[in-house]
């Protein structure tokens, strides 16, 4: 049986897109008229064919049914428990506490370096900030479950205080159980809840919105000649059995993100694929998230013009992140990325931050 898979594409922005939604020749993506697609591609195993919107009506009755079922998914409004995505993207600030992440391993280890990290954060527009005490870097080791606990407990204790909305990055179920006294807000488990069988039963009881991560095999191997069948569709595929795990767990909510990972058992040419047919992704009806910030895939394409902090090419593919409708960036520089989202979105929205405020609605916590 011949599966097929529905992504948008053919992007329009600002008050050319509302234009078109007006004039019925495009949707809006996620709900938000300032970007609506007119074209779909529709995809199998074997072939592509780009679709306009106005010209799904002249196919057969199952493939029109399929089509519309995706339609529906693409267009509504993504939301989270307190987030309301009025435009995006929303920005998550990475606070690492550990002495060996890639970018910036042992800077926030000690608590004041923390505190001052987190402050500059927020001030500089995060809307969510991830903290994690054990690096998933690629060869790396896994690490005690109290000290992971023991590295980000006083950094979750002030985040909180400071009223930041709190991912708590873990593969384990003792830190994630140990955070819960400090009511976070999500959980961001790169193993894509593979790691810890116990983490499933702490989800379903407590209902903690959570991010479902893509990572072929584990850091310690996932960068060893890691090989698809089909990039893109393999880890559709693999977002579509664990959201029917998750439901067969009893799990009902809505509060999810998915997140493909890039860099997490993907080559050059994977993580490239990857960021160039990442809209398919909205079809399966959550919010999705691009860790991109500072990656490994920026040098490879860089060549010598590669930097430490990788600013450009951390901002070039946040905006073409941006451009195809993910709702939320991880990156660690806030302050350059949001001015390169400030500065675009005057130019193509024609809006000014001022505008809209933030980047959702946040209730009281």
């Amino acid at each position: 049986m011949i599966k097929y898979y529905t992504r948008a594409c053919n992007f329009y922005y600002g008050e050319n897109s509302k234009e078109k939604i007006n004039k019925k020749i495009s949707l809006p993506l996620s709900g938000n008229k300032l970007i609506s697609f007119d074209t779909i591609e529709l995809i199998t195993r074997k072939k592509k064919k780009l679709i306009k919107i106005k010209d799904i009506q002249k196919l057969s009755l199952k493939l029109k049914k399929k089509i519309i079922k995706d339609l529906k998914e693409i267009t509504k409004p993504k939301n989270l428990k307190k987030f309301k995505f009025k435009t995006f993207p929303l920005l998550m600030g990475i606070l690492n506490a550990t002495p060996d992440s890639f970018s910036d391993g042992g800077k926030y280890l000690r608590s004041n370096a923390a505190y001052k990290q987190i402050k500059k954060l927020k001030k500089n527009g995060a809307e969510i900030i991830d903290i994690g005490g054990e690096s998933t870097r690629p060869n790396s080791h896994t690490i005690d479950s109290l000290d992971e606990w023991n590295r980000v407990k006083s950094k979750l204790k002030y985040a909180k205080k400071n009223k930041m909305f709190i991912s708590l990055d873990t593969r384990k179920s003792f830190v994630l159980n140990k955070s819960l006294p400090l009511k976070i807000n999500l959980l961001n488990d790169v193993s894509g809840l593979s790691h810890d069988d116990k983490m499933i039963n702490i989800l379903k009881k407590t209902k903690i919105p959570f991010i479902l991560h893509h990572m072929k095999g584990t850091p310690k191997t996932m960068q060893k000649n890691p090989k698809y069948k089909n990039v893109v569709l393999d880890i559709y595929d693999f977002f579509e059995k664990k959201l029917e795990f998750i439901r067969a767990n009893k799990i009902n909510h809505n509060n999810i993100i998915l997140d493909p990972g890039i860099g997490f058992g993907k080559n050059l040419k994977h993580n490239i694929t990857l960021l160039n047919q990442i809209s398919i992704f909205h079809s399966l009806g959550f919010p999705v998230m691009l860790g991109i910030s500072k990656k490994r895939f920026i040098k490879d394409i860089a060549g010598n013009n590669d930097s430490k902090e990788r600013t450009g090419g951390t901002i070039s593919s946040s905006i073409h992140a941006m451009l195809q409708g993910v709702q939320i960036l991880r990156v660690h520089d806030i302050n350059e990325v949001k001015q390169a989202i400030k500065v675009f979105n005057k130019i193509i929205f024609n809006i000014w931050e001022k505008d809209i405020s933030a980047q959702m609605a946040l209730e009281e916590q």
